[in-house]
């Protein structure tokens, strides 16, 4: 039998307090954030924000990886410290972005902290204790920009035979050093038992057989060290060593939350019941992060979940390949909600997607601003016109006010499943704004601005029933879309009156939203600014 969302949010409320553990990758400073790191970052809050309008417990962690050759290169290039290059760009490019978003992270770590450092040091001295670390030597091709040594399909030719990293199309580099290695070799049959066992861990479907066909093959033994330069965190036994990054940087969601400082803490949080990480970087957060964790006797994460890439004119957007767009460049033309919107709207959460500003300004104009906002507009000008701005009460429903209501119900519990429990965050947006209009076809056809001119009793019944419903719609489209454009929100929530009588939007519970009746009549509805202003009308 299927279980509906609301039965696995009641589990998941009755997990003996555990937070409902979410994370992005920790991204790397080399360079200012684009949109590929919003869009995950993004996903992210819009995950745990619904998680918290089911009243859950939830933790959300974003932060950035410090460590590494490219940050020490970089930094060299510019004329700095690797620690001063981070520090800077964290404090002037990374932090402010979130901030400026709407992202509420409950926590940003830094890989370059003391409460990070120590615990990565102790981490990999226990593995080397329990001998799953040995000493060895390594020679191979070398992706500064994937920090990876590359196995021969992961390479391009390029020019004269140059070998080229296939994801930066930029020559890799013939490397030979002395290196301690990660058993990971030996834990290849645990993890495909625990992928046979949970099919759901690493999602889409489409990664899960990536990974699987991975290490179906065999696993090779990971150098988890370098020597050939000091920018990281020392190998406790043998400082020539500095820890390899992604060893170091993996570990952020286990030293976030307490691991080896607060046990307390690190048990009702830890593992992530959700990482998300981009395609690129699947392999480490599916396998080298979950046999580490085997080889450490720790809970693995519940799921793996690979999103797609950005496309700008058919390559992958990244700095390397000069296809970077800055977020603020859209958030000052269509607006930081409508951003959020587009991103989680136009592309399939697990799939590549193409962005063109083309796209956004159809999908802005056509569902944004006059589906959306005009319906919020026109229904709050029609109570003040007919009714002075108090909401009336519905005292002549029939079959056409049931459809609405059903159809918000059908909403709240497509919404919910979709984003909720399978990050199908364009199918769940899908499905609210399904409802809006249908809303706006129940206006079409109950036609108030005609039945207005009834002036008999029964006649004023019918515009009350007509607007209450528009109106309490509205307000369950309000919750439903709460997580994903926050400010937008809570202006129709303020503008519905709902505070007067529910309370603050962000404390309404998704499962209350198909709730039939929740807005008091007599409330005050004010009509205030467009929601969404066509772009024409935005200030250049």
């Amino acid at each position: 039998m299927a279980v509906t969302g609301s039965e696995e949010q009641e589990e998941h409320e009755e997990r003996s307090g555990k937070a409902f553990y979410v994370t992005t990758p920790i991204y790397y400073v080399n360079d200012a954030p684009h949109l590929g790191h919003a869009y995950t970052t993004v996903a992210g809050d819009v995950l745990t924000r619904w998680h918290r309008q089911r009243g859950e417990k939830v933790w959300f962690l974003t932060g950035t990886d410090e460590h590494g050759q490219k940050i020490m290169r970089t930094a060299e290039a510019n004329g700095v410290t690797p620690q001063a290059w981070c520090d800077q760009l964290v404090e002037e490019a990374w932090k402010p972005l979130w901030e400026h978003l709407g992202i509420a992270n409950d926590d940003f770590i830094r890989t370059t902290e003391k409460r990070h450092t120590d615990r990565v040091r102790e981490f990999v001295q226990d593995l080397y204790d329990k001998d799953e670390i040995y000493k060895g030597g390594y020679e191979g091709p070398y992706c500064v920009s994937c920090e990876e040594y590359k196995l021969p399909g992961d390479l391009i030719e390029g020019d004269a035979g140059v070998l080229l990293c296939a994801i930066h199309k930029t020559p890799v580099e013939m490397l030979k050093e002395e290196n301690y290695f990660f058993k990971l070799s030996a834990w290849g049959p645990k993890l495909l038992a625990h992928y046979e066992a949970n099919p759901g861990f690493v999602q889409p479907e489409s990664a899960r057989n990536e990974v699987v066909n991975f290490v179906r093959q065999g696993l090779q033994d990971l150098s988890i060290s370098r020597s050939t330069f000091d920018w990281g965190v020392p190998v406790p036994w043998d400082e020539k060593h500095v820890i390899y990054v992604w060893i170091d940087a993996l570990l952020n969601y286990a030293t976030a939350v307490g691991y080896g400082a607060d046990q307390d803490r690190f048990d009702s949080t830890f593992p992530a019941d959700v990482h998300l990480v981009g395609k690129d970087i699947l392999r480490f957060h599916a396998i080298i992060w979950p046999a580490m964790l085997m080889a450490q006797g720790l809970p693995v994460p519940g799921k793996i979940a690979a999103n797609g890439w950005l496309m700008v004119g058919g390559e992958k957007m990244s700095k390397s390949n000069l296809t970077g767009i800055k977020p603020q460049d859209l958030t000052s033309h269509f607006g930081v909600d409508a951003y959020r919107w587009y991103f989680l709207r136009a592309v399939a959460f697990g799939q590549d997607g193409s962005f063109s500003w083309e796209d956004f300004g159809a999908r802005y104009t056509s569902e944004l601003a006059n589906d959306y906002g005009n319906l919020a507009s026109r229904v709050a000008a029609m109570v003040g016109r007919y009714f002075g701005g108090a909401l009336p009460e519905a005292t002549a429903a029939g079959d056409a006010e049931r459809a609405v209501r059903d159809g918000l119900a059908g909403a709240v519990a497509a919404a919910d499943r979709r984003i909720g429990d399978e990050l199908d965050f364009a199918g769940g947006i899908a499905a609210v704004f399904d409802f809006v209009r249908q809303v706006n076809g129940y206006l079409t056809e109950q036609e108030p601005w005609k039945v207005a001119k009834d002036t008999s009793e029964a006649g004023r019944a019918r515009l009350a029933t007509i607007l209450y419903t528009a109106a309490e719609a509205l307000r369950g489209i309000a919750v439903l879309l709460h997580p994903v454009m926050p400010d937008s929100s809570r202006k129709l929530w303020e503008s519905l009156g709902a505070a007067e009588s529910l309370g603050a939007l962000a404390d309404q519970r998704v499962r209350d939203a198909a709730d039939w009746g929740r807005l008091a009549a007599g409330t005050t509805v004010t009509k205030g600014a467009p929601l969404f202003p066509r772009l024409e009308e935005k200030p250049a």
